[in-house]
């Protein structure tokens, strides 16, 4: 036998909807989200790398410096 229990996210205003932070509802009742292959590259196409050029070329020359490349 399948329960369908799970929360699912929805505007304020709609009808039935309870209020909840993502702190307050049970972990175990909200699913994860789909995702499909434009999800990833849109979020690919927005999003600005986290390191820069100067950054790269410091872990190289530690790298090169101290260590091996794993």
């Amino acid at each position: 036998m399948m329960v369908d229990d799970l929360l699912t996210p929805c505007s304020p205003g709609d009808l039935g909807a309870i209020e909840l932070t993502w702190m307050d509802g049970p972990s175990d009742k909200i699913p994860e989200p789909i995702i499909c292959m434009s999800d990833m590259l849109h979020s690919l196409s927005t999003t600005r790398p986290t390191v820069n050029t100067e950054d790269l070329f410091k872990i190289r020359k530690f790298t090169e410096d101290f260590g091996q490349e794993s």
